[in-house]
Parts: C-alpha cells; structure tokens; sequence
C-alpha cells in the first residue's frame, strides 16, 4: 500500500513537472523568435554610397531649345520669323477696301464723270496709288487717245491683271516660308538623329541618356520651331488670298460700272 502510494505520488509530481516546464518552453521558443526578427531585420544590406546618381540641374527652357537648336538653325529661324512677320504686315495693308477700291475715289471719280469733267477724273484717278485707281486711270487713257470703249475694256484689263499678280506675289512669299520652314525642320530631325546613332555606334559601352538626348532634342526643336512657322504662315496666306481675291473682284466690278457710262455714248 505505501509503495503505491509513492507510486502514485511520482507519477502526480512527473505530471505537475511536465504541465510546469511545458509552457515556459515554448514561451521561451516564442521570445527566442521575437529576439531573432530585429536581428535579421538589422542584417539588411545598407545602401551603397554613389548608387543614386544626382539630379541634372536643368537651365531654362530657352537655353535648352538655342542649345539645342544651335547657332545656325537659330539664325535661321529668326530670320525665316522676321521676313513672315514683315510680309503678314504688309500684306495686311495692302489687303483692305482703302487700298484697292477706296471709297472716297469711287465717290469723287463719278462725280466728275457726271459733270464731264474727264481730265479732271483722269488725274484723280493716275494721282491715286490704289488698285482701282490704277485701273480706272488705264481706262479713261485709253479712251482719251482716240481709243472705243472695247479698247478701254481691255486696257483696264491688263492693268488690273498686272496689278492682281503683284498682290499674289508678295502674298506668295508668305506661302513660300510656310514651305521651307518645316523642310528645314525635317534637316534638323535628320541631322539630330544622325548624332544620336552616332554615339551609339561609337560608345564603345552602353551610352548614358543624356549623350542620345543631345541629338534627339536637335531633331524634336527643329521639327517643333520649323510648325510654328510653317501653320500661321499657311494659314495667313489663304486667309490673305482670299481677301484679296474678293477685293479685286468688287474693284472690277465698280471699274466697270463706272466706265460703262462711255459704252452707251459711243
């Protein structure tokens, strides 16, 4: 009976021991994990000095299109801009009713026609510098050196055609730059891309981004600069075109009614 009773009690004690000693164990196992994370975490490689290059200090966004324009398609493209503007301007003055059929010369022209004051209309006419004018004094000459009317008809005709393609060649320069800017822009794009294979092809390690930009940049300005010039001078020249096309065509037409007085009294 005593020996199992001791027994008993060895086999109550080994079961305590075991309940006792079991967590403390694991928790243990648990701390030991928790200790082992921040170390792992602190074996993290630290980054390595010189690795991020520095950011490329950029200059203006006009220093960067004349360097990367240059100096020659800079020239060029300053000039090609002044003469547009030049000829925009002129061309505008030229493109008005004062300038080809003013009013005030239809005004006083019929009335000395009505009051058969010929040389008096004849002078006033040649004095002016207008489209119509210049017409009109083509027509009255005529017909004061013995010429019909069908003869002042077509020296009327030839004055106005003279004068007609004098106003579309000054217009035409205009659609002339709108052609040879972007042709020159297409130059620069060829030439920028030319450099830019060139250092490819002559690197003898893979080329850094900033050395392909350099002529890439060249051909994107040029193409850029060469558009803005080319579509507002296209666009002013057939707006001009017209204009003016509409204002001889009223000055043709007010010639003839005013000359055609000259038709019924032969």
């Amino acid at each position: 009976m005593q020996r199992s009773t001791l027994t008993l009690g060895t086999l109550l004690l080994a079961l305590v021991a075991v309940f006792v000693t079991a967590p403390q164990g694991a928790w243990a196992q648990d701390e030991g994990d928790a200790a082992e994370a921040p170390a792992a975490a602190a074996v993290e490689p630290a980054p390595v000095e010189g690795a991020a290059t520095a950011p490329v200090e950029r200059t203006s966004y006009l220093g960067w299109a004349y360097k990367s324009l240059g100096l020659g398609y800079s020239i060029v493209f300053l000039a090609l801009s002044f003469t547009l503007v030049s000829l925009l301007v002129m061309n505008l003055i030229k493109a008005t009713r004062a300038s080809i059929a003013p009013p005030d010369l239809v005004e006083a022209f019929e009335a000395h026609l009505n009051a058969k004051q010929f040389s008096e209309a004849y002078e006033l006419a040649n004095a002016d510098d207008s489209f119509l004018g210049k017409v009109l004094a083509a027509g009255l000459g005529r017909l004061s050196n013995g010429g019909d009317y069908p003869r002042a008809i077509e020296a009327m005709q030839e004055v106005g055609e003279e004068e007609n393609m004098k106003l579309d060649h000054r217009l035409s320069y205009m659609a002339l730059i709108g052609t040879i800017a972007p042709m020159i822009g297409l130059l620069g794009t060829v030439q920028g891309m030319i450099a830019s294979f060139d250092v490819i092809a002559t690197s003898p390690t893979t080329p850094k981004p900033s050395e392909l930009a350099e002529g890439i940049a060249t051909a994107l300005f040029t193409t850029l600069v060469g558009l803005v010039i080319a579509i507002p001078a296209i666009a002013a020249y057939n707006i001009l075109r017209n204009r003016v096309a509409e204002l001889v065509l009223q000055a043709g037409i007010v010639s003839e009614g005013l000359m055609s007085r000259f038709e019924k009294s032969r």
